[in-house]
C-alpha cells in the first residue's frame, strides 16, 4: 500500500522520507491517477482543514476513493470544538499532571509529531493525545490553574509550522511511524487488505498462544491479508486497517472494548465486535437470554441483596456462584456450605448489584463448540484439571494455573445435540467468533455460557483442522471486508 503526504505546496514539506511521495493538494484532488482504486494511505498536512478548504477536500475525497486519510473529516470536525476535545481527553488528567510537573511557567505548548514529542518525558502524553485526536501534526496548549494543569486547546498544524530545530526529529518520528506499520510488507506480495491483530505479549493467558499467532499471520498472507500485530498503544492507528482481530482477553470495561468500539466506528470489520463483547462478558445478561429463548441451562438464580436466602432452597448445595464478568475461571466459585455461601456472596456483591448462582453439574469434561459466521468451526472436549472441578485450577495466593487436557473432535463426530444447541445459543449473540461451553449429562445438554474471543491455541482447538482452521478464520475477514466494500461502493 503506497503512502502519500499531501501538502498545499511540496516546499511546505522539505523533509526527505524513504518510500513516501509528497503530492500537491490540487494534484491529489484533480489528477486522474490519484482517483484510481489502488490502496493508498494519505497523510493530509495541508495548512487549513476549515470547511471546503483544500485540506478539507483532500480528506473528504480520500474517504470517497477508498483511501485511508489521516486526519479524517470527522477528526477535523472534532478539533473545531474544544469542548469536545476536552471531553475526549478528560481521562488523561493524571498523565497531564505527571508530564508537566517540572514546568515552571503557567502556560505550556506541546508539539506532537506522529504521536511523539522531542522531549522524551512527554512521549506518553503525546501518544495518548494522538490516539484520541488523530492528526499527524498537533499542537496542544496547557495552562496552570490553582496549581493544576488544564488542557486549554488542541489544533492541527501544517508542515510549514514545524520549527527548523524540530525537523530532524519529525523525520525520525514520521519514518518510525511509517516503517512500524509496514515492517511485515516484505513477507507477502500485493496484499488486498490490511488486518490488525490486537494482542498483549505480556498476557500469559492470551486466547491464542504464540504459535497460533504465527499461524494466523501465515493464514492471513495465504488469503491476501497483510497482518500486523498491534498492542494497546496503537489505538490511533486503527484507521490504517480494514479489519481488527482481537487476540487478547476481552472485558467490557477494558482497552479491548475501546479498540473494538473505535474500530467499529471507523468502519472496520471487527472480531470481536463491541456488542458481542458486552453481551458475552455479562453472565447476568446471558442467563436471562438463555431463559427467555428456552435454551437448556443449569438451574439459575439471579442473586441480589433481597433473595440470598433463596439460593439453597432453589439450587441446593454445592452450587456455583459467578460474578457477571467472570472469565477464565476467575470470579467463579463452588460453595459447599451455607456459611461459605454467605461469605462468598457478600464478597461478590461488593463488586456488582447482581450475581449469578447456578446448580452444580459435575462432569468429566465440558464441550466447547467454536462458531463462526453462524456455522460450527471446531469442537473440543475440555477436561477438568487434575483434582479440581473446573478446567482451570488456580491456587489461592499463587500465580499461574493448571489446565486440564484438551481433545479436538471432528464436528461430524460430535453429538448432534451438542452442536445444535451451541448454534442456537451463539446465534442469539451475533455472527462473530464464539465458543459455546456445554455440559452433557446422559442425553441432556446444558449451555454453561457463550464466550466471545474463544481460545484458538496451536495444539488444542486446531487438533482436527490443523492450519485450515486459521485459514477459515482469516477467510471470514476477507469475505466480510469484500461485502462491506460492495455495500459502500
Amino acid at each position: 500500500m503506497s503512502i502519500l503526504i499531501v501538502v498545499d505546496n511540496p516546499r511546505d514539506w522539505p523533509l526527505d522520507l524513504p518510500g513516501v511521495s509528497v503530492v500537491p493538494a490540487r494534484a491529489y484532488l484533480t489528477a486522474p491517477a490519484y482517483g484510481e482504486g489502488r490502496p493508498v494511505k494519505v497523510f493530509n498536512l495541508c495548512k487549513s482543514y476549515r470547511y471546503q478548504s483544500l485540506g478539507y477536500y483532500v480528506s473528504l475525497l480520500a474517504e470517497a476513493r477508498g483511501h485511508k486519510p489521516l486526519p479524517k473529516v470527522s477528526t477535523m470536525e472534532d478539533l473545531k470544538s474544544q469542548n469536545l476535545v476536552r471531553l475526549l481527553t478528560e481521562d488523561l488528567d493524571d498523565l497531564v499532571q505527571k508530564s508537566l510537573a517540572p514546568i515552571k511557567s503557567d502556560t505550556f505548548e506541546l508539539s506532537i509529531y506522529f504521536g511523539r514529542n522531542v522531549a522524551s518525558r512527554h512521549e506518553a502524553l503525546s501518544h495518548q493525545l494522538f490516539s484520541r485526536l488523530q492528526a499527524p501534526l498537533l499542537r496542544a496548549h496547557f495552562e496552570r490553574r490553582r496549581d493544576l494543569w488544564r488542557l486549554r486547546s488542541v489544533r492541527a498544524i501544517a508542515a510549514s509550522d514545524i520549527p527548523p530545530s524540530h525537523q530532524d526529529f519529525v523525520v525520525e518520528a514520521a519514518t518510525a511511524y511509517f516503517m512500524g506499520r509496514r515492517h511485515h510488507a516484505h513477507k507477502r506480495a500485493a496484499p488486498r487488505f490490511d488486518l490488525a491483530i490486537l494482542h498483549d505479549p505480556a498476557n500469559a493467558e492470551s486466547p491464542s498462544n504464540p504459535r497460533a499467532l504465527q499461524k494466523f499471520e501465515k493464514a492471513a498472507e495465504d488469503v491476501g491479508l497483510a497482518a500486523e500485530f498491534i498492542t494497546r498503544a496503537d489505538l490511533a492507528r486503527l484507521p490504517e486497517f480494514d479489519a481488527l482481530f482481537i487476540r487478547d482477553t476481552t472485558f467490557a470495561n477494558h482497552y479491548t472494548y475501546r479498540f473494538s468500539r473505535r474500530a467499529s466506528a471507523e468502519g472496520l470489520v471487527v472480531i470481536d465486535d463491541p456488542e458481542s463483547i458486552l453481551k458475552c462478558n455479562n453472565k447476568v445478561y446471558l442467563a436471562e437470554l438463555l431463559t427467555r429463548h428456552n435454551i437448556p441451562a443449569p438451574r439459575t438464580l439471579m442473586v441480589h441483596h433481597d433473595n440470598v436466602d433463596q439460593i439453597v432452597s432453589s439450587l441446593g448445595l454445592p452450587c456455583v456462584l459467578k460474578q457477571p464478568d467472570s472469565s477464565f475461571s476467575v470470579g467463579v466459585a463452588k460453595v459447599e456450605s451455607e456459611a461459605e455461601l454467605l461469605v462468598k456472596v457478600n464478597e461478590l456483591m461488593q463488586k456488582s448489584e447482581l450475581i449469578v448462582a447456578q446448580e452444580w453439574l459435575p462432569t468429566e469434561f465440558d464441550w466447547r463448540v467454536g462458531i463462526l459466521d453462524r456455522r460450527p468451526l471446531f469442537v473440543c472436549r475440555y477436561f477438568m484439571a487434575a483434582g479440581h472441578w473446573q478446567i482451570v485450577k488456580r491456587e489461592p495466593g499463587r500465580t499461574g494455573y493448571q489446565e486440564g487436557p484438551v481433545k479436538a473432535v471432528a464436528v461430524a463426530e460430535a453429538p448432534e445435540e451438542v452442536v445444535k444447541i451451541a448454534l442456537k445459543a451463539a446465534n442469539l449473540i451475533g455472527d462473530g467468533l464464539y465458543g459455546v461451553d456445554i455440559k452433557q449429562i446422559g442425553n441432556r445438554c446444558y449451555v454453561i455460557e457463550v464466550n466471545d474471543n474463544p481460545n484458538v491455541d496451536a495444539g488444542n482447538e486446531d487438533g482436527v483442522l490443523k492450519d485450515a482452521l486459521y485459514r477459515e478464520i482469516m477467510g471470514s475477514f476477507v469475505r466480510r471486508i469484500e461485502a462491506r466494500k460492495r455495500v459502500n461502493a
